[in-house]
């Protein structure tokens, strides 16, 4: 502490333990949601929220290894559709620092950490408390809306956050590629990681549409079942990929990618260095990169790899599995859990895991 006194640093660029691991109020938002189960529906029965007990949705959700790498996985899928990546050039956080010269390592991990957690009301919760989150997070998404997607594709139009599409889009990317990490990376039933049988699969597909409605999807699109959601990727192909003109400003040309990095090494100080631990070396080091080999073949092409890095890549995952099921064991899940999802994100998981027991003690 000393030493930071003495550097007279700024506040922003000094990064405390208590600042790296957070409390509720870092995830929480009109107050502390309820888990599933533990309130009542207007007929007396329990309020397991949009998914509950006995659902694939919670079976994929609540395993060890979704809890370590649902972030990462997400922002693999994510990183692939171009709206998202245009909302966060033109509106997130990150872009508004970057502009003002005070965009640290530190943002990037917290953007990250806060992302799990504070979708876990609308998981795990009872259903005042999902909608509750599902309304904040359209308010503030409000204004996520700019009229060109991509400066070197003008014929792609604008976006907006809000709207039907992208509310859609932004649901499914987090569903699938929750279930996608859950089949590549989940040791489960003493076996390696392996996929669910197609009626589970679309099963789990059909559950996500409670999701998608909450958030506001167009039910006229909304997939049913895997090859509904098969469909939807054919029709929206041209909004996926990846192009280096993605992170051009369209008003400025400016490269937001070049200049926010940048600006990371010019405001590093030593004390960011657990952030940059976690953001750097596995969110969007390590962890995005098994991801990537646990993708498809279309996912690594739109990601940009070619043939040769695909065959490495996917090399890479299957020789890591040793260390993926070590990340999953119980000492750095239970760290993970409350560093990227918050203390009542631990909350819902714990209870969310014992409903999902009982529900399977009683159907087994």
């Amino acid at each position: 502490m000393t030493d930071v006194v003495q550097e007279h640093k700024p506040e922003w660029q000094i990064v405390t333990k208590e600042r790296l691991e957070g409390n509720a109020q870092r995830w929480r938002r009109f107050g502390e949601p309820v888990p599933a189960g533990q309130s009542r529906l207007e007929d007396g029965s329990p309020d397991y929220g949009i998914f509950g007990p006995g659902s694939v949705v919670w079976e994929v959700l609540l395993h060890p290894a979704t809890i370590v790498f649902q972030y990462a996985f997400q922002g693999v899928f994510q990183s692939t559709y171009k709206p998202v990546i245009a909302g966060v050039r033109d509106h997130d956080p990150l872009s508004r620092k970057t502009l003002k010269g005070t965009v640290t390592v530190f943002d990037l991990f917290e953007r990250g950490q806060r992302n799990s957690g504070m979708h876990a009301p609308m998981w795990l919760a009872d259903t005042p408390s999902a909608e509750r989150m599902a309304k904040h997070l359209r308010n503030i998404h409000s204004k996520v809306a700019g009229p060109v997607i991509n400066v070197a594709e003008p014929e792609l139009g604008g976006y907006g956050a809000t709207e039907p599409r992208e509310a859609m889009w932004a649901a499914l990317t987090e569903m699938h590629s929750m279930l996608w990490l859950y089949e590549s990376f989940a040791f489960r039933d003493g076996k390696l990681p392996h996929r669910l049988s197609p009626d589970k699969r679309d099963r789990y597909i059909a559950e996500s549409a409670a999701y998608l409605r909450l958030v506001g999807a167009d039910e006229a699109e909304i997939p049913l079942s895997m090859a509904d959601l098969k469909a939807l990727y054919q029709k929206y192909d041209a909004l996926f990929g990846t192009d280096p003109q993605m992170a051009i400003f369209p008003d400025s040309g400016d490269d937001f990618a070049e200049q926010m990095f940048r600006l990371m090494k010019e405001n590093f100080h030593r004390s960011q260095l657990p952030a940059a631990f976690h953001a750097g070396l596995l969110d969007h080091g390590l962890f995005r990169q098994l991801a990537a080999g646990a993708a498809s073949g279309r996912m690594r092409q739109s990601l940009g790899m070619g043939p040769v890095r695909s065959r490495v890549a996917v090399r890479a995952m299957k020789l890591a599995l040793p260390l993926i099921w070590l990340l999953q064991r119980g000492p750095f899940e239970r760290h993970y859990m409350r560093l990227m999802w918050g203390p009542d994100g631990v909350k819902l998981i714990e209870s969310a895991r014992k409903l999902q027991a009982e529900s399977g003690a009683r159907n087994g």
